[in-house]
C-alpha cells in the first residue's frame, strides 16, 4: 500500500504505478487527499494515517499504545453533513425535455450507479466527495449491447450509468482549447480497481479515455510491474463523458477547494491536544514509584512495599507526580480550537452546544457568510448536473433540452427568534390607533418569509386567491346593497383588497373629496 505524509510527498518506493505518466498536480495534491480524506472518516482510518507527534525516545510500542487511546473528536464529517442536509432540504427541481418520462430515465433515478443507489442519493455523495476533497469526476457510462432492438435492451435494463472517480483515483488528464473558446478533455486516465492475485500481489486496472478510443490497462502491483493492455476500444461518442464537480474553484484547472482543508489542520491540533489531556490524566492518577531493583512492590490500592534491611536510606522509594495545572489550560486551547473551527466553517451559532454570546449582527453576518456558501455550492452542483445529463442524452442518441434547478437561497436563519421579535411587532400594530393597511401587510408578508419552506412555496403563498366568478358582483348603488353584498363576500372568504377590486365604486361612498358625487345620497 502506498504511504503518504500530510504534506503530500510519497513515502517510500512503494508507488505501483509509477510506471505510468502521473500529472503534475496529481503528484503534488495526492498525499493531501489522503489527509482529508482520513480526516473525514476519523476513528481507526484516521488514526491508521499516524499524524500523531511522536515523542522523542517513544518507542514503536509505545507510540502504538498512546495512538490507539486517543480519541478522534471528529468536526469535518459533522460540518459536511450540515452542509449536506441545507442543499438537499428542498429536492432541486429536474425538467428532462425530450427524455421526460422514457423509461431509461425511470430506471436511472431509481438506479444510478448499478449498485442501487437513487439519482438524489448518489448526488448527495457528490457533494460530500467534492466536499471532502474540493473536487471530484462523475463518469457517465454504457455497457456494451448485443440486443437487436431497443425493446430488448430495456429487458436487459442496458442503459447509461454514473460513477463517481475521487481525485486520488484519477491519475492524468489534460484539456484542449477549442477555437470557440471553450475547453474540452482531450484524455483522462481513472485507476478503476484493485484486485488481489493467487500470487497474493496486487493487481490494478487502469481505463484511459480519448475522444476516440478507450483502453484498459493491468499493472502488476510493483514498481517494475509489468503493463499489459487488455482490450482497446472505440469511443462510440467522440467526447469524454467525464464531468468535473467542484465545490470551490481554484485557478488550477482540474484541482478544487474543498470545505474542510483549513478545518482538518484544527482537527489534527485537536487529536494531538486530546493525547496530551489523556497522558496529563494517566500520569496524574498513576504516578511513577522510583526503586532500586531490590525492592519489592505491587501496584494498586494498599499496595506494599518491601524493602531490604540494608538498604541505604538515601535510596528510598519515592513517587514522581507531575503537577496537573497545565491541563486546564489544555482544555481551554482546545475549547478555542473548536471556536476557531465554528467561525471557519460559518456555524457558530448553529453547532454551539452551549449558549454563546452573539449580537444580532454578528448572526446575521455568520447566517448571511454561509448562505452564500452554499449558494456557490448549489450553483456548482447545478452546472455539474446539466453536464451529466448532457452526456446522458448524448449515450442515448438525443441531445440534452431539459433543465436543472438547485435552490440558491438557503433561509440560514434562526426562525424562532424572528418569529418572536415579529410576534412583538405584531401585538404593538394591533395596539396602535393609527397604524396604516400597509405597514400591517409588512409585517404578515415577513412572517409569510420566515415559514415558508423556499421560494416556490413563499411566491404561492403571496398569490391571491383567485376570485370567486360565480357570484354576480354589480355596481353598489345604495347602502342597502353595500351592506348586503360585503356580508356575502365577507362569508365567501373574500379580502379586503379583493373587494377593492371588484367594487371601485366603493370610494365614493366613503370619500371626503366634495367634488365626488356618491352612487345615492346617504
Amino acid at each position: 500500500m502506498v504511504q503518504y505524509n500530510i504534506d503530500g510527498q510519497m513515502a517510500g518506493d512503494g508507488n505501483p504505478i509509477s510506471n505510468l505518466p502521473l500529472h503534475p498536480e496529481y503528484t503534488n495534491h495526492v498525499g493531501r487527499w489522503k489527509f482529508l480524506q482520513r480526516s473525514y472518516l476519523g476513528g481507526s482510518q484516521f488514526k491508521m494515517g499516524k499524524y500523531l507527534t511522536r515523542y522523542v525516545f517513544e518507542s514503536d510500542s509505545e507510540y502504538l499504545n498512546r495512538l490507539n487511546h486517543t480519541a478522534v473528536d471528529n468536526h469535518c464529517k459533522s460540518i459536511i453533513h450540515i452542509y449536506n442536509s441545507f442543499l438537499f432540504r428542498n429536492e432541486p427541481k429536474r425538467q428532462f425535455g425530450s427524455l421526460e418520462g422514457t423509461q431509461e430515465v425511470e430506471n436511472f433515478l431509481e438506479d444510478a450507479d448499478m449498485e442501487g443507489r437513487t439519482w438524489e442519493s448518489f448526488m448527495r455523495d457528490v457533494n460530500i466527495q467534492s466536499s471532502i476533497y474540493g473536487h471530484c469526476v462523475v463518469l457517465m457510462d454504457r455497457p456494451e449491447s448485443v440486443a437487436g432492438t431497443r425493446a430488448e435492451e430495456l429487458d436487459q435494463d442496458i442503459r447509461p450509468y454514473a460513477t463517481i472517480y475521487t481525485p486520488e483515483n484519477v491519475l492524468d488528464w489534460e484539456w484542449e482549447r477549442l477555437e470557440s473558446g471553450h475547453y474540452r478533455l482531450r484524455f483522462v486516465r481513472f485507476l478503476e480497481q484493485e484486485e488481489r492475485t493467487v500470487a497474493n500481489s496486487t493487481k490494478y486496472y487502469v481505463r484511459t479515455w480519448t475522444n476516440d478510443t478507450i483502453t484498459l490497462d493491468t499493472i502488476e502491483g510493483s514498481i517494475d510491474g509489468t503493463r499489459e493492455t487488455v482490450s482497446v476500444k472505440p469511443n462510440p461518442l467522440g467526447i469524454i463523458p467525464a464531468t468535473w464537480v467542484y465545490s470551490h474553484r481554484t485557478p488550477i484547472r482540474g484541482i478544487g477547494s474543498g470545505d474542510i482543508e483549513s478545518i482538518a489542520e484544527q482537527q489534527l491540533s485537536l487529536f494531538n491536544m486530546s493525547a496530551e489531556v489523556e497522558q496529563l490524566i494517566r500520569l496524574t492518577n498513576h504516578p511513577t514509584l522510583v526503586k532500586t531493583p531490590e525492592t519489592e512492590a505491587s501496584a494498586g490500592a494498599g499496595a506494599i512495599i518491601t524493602m531490604p534491611n540494608e538498604l541505604d536510606p538515601n535510596l528510598k522509594p519515592y513517587m514522581l507526580q507531575p503537577s496537573g495545572q497545565n491541563l486546564e489550560a489544555i482544555l481551554s486551547t482546545m475549547r478555542e480550537t473548536v471556536k476557531s473551527i465554528d467561525r471557519m466553517a460559518m456555524l457558530g451559532s448553529i453547532r454551539a452546544i452551549e449558549t454563546r454570546q452573539m449580537s444580532g449582527i454578528a448572526m446575521q453576518t455568520e447566517y448571511t457568510t454561509l448562505d452564500a456558501r452554499l449558494s456557490e455550492k448549489a450553483k456548482n452542483l447545478e452546472v455539474a448536473e446539466e453536464s451529466i445529463w448532457r452526456n446522458f442524452a448524448k449515450w442515448q442518441g438525443q441531445v440534452w433540452t431539459g433543465s436543472i434547478k438547485y435552490p440558491v437561497s438557503f433561509n440560514v436563519r434562526d426562525k424562532n427568534m424572528d418569529m418572536d421579535i415579529l410576534k412583538k411587532v405584531s401585538e404593538t400594530v394591533k395596539n396602535m390607533t393609527d397604524t396604516d393597511p400597509e405597514t400591517q401587510m409588512i409585517v404578515k408578508n415577513k412572517i409569510k418569509e420566515v415559514i415558508a419552506k423556499d421560494e416556490d412555496e413563499l411566491i404561492e403563498m403571496q398569490t391571491p386567491e383567485p376570485l370567486n366568478t360565480d357570484m354576480q358582483h354589480p355596481p353598489i348603488i345604495g347602502v342597502e346593497d353595500l351592506v348586503k353584498h360585503m356580508r356575502s363576500m365577507v362569508e365567501e372568504g373574500y379580502t379586503d383588497e379583493q373587494i377593492k377590486q371588484l367594487h371601485p365604486e366603493m370610494e365614493q361612498f366613503f370619500s371626503n373629496d366634495q367634488t365626488q358625487t356618491p352612487p345615492q345620497e346617504l
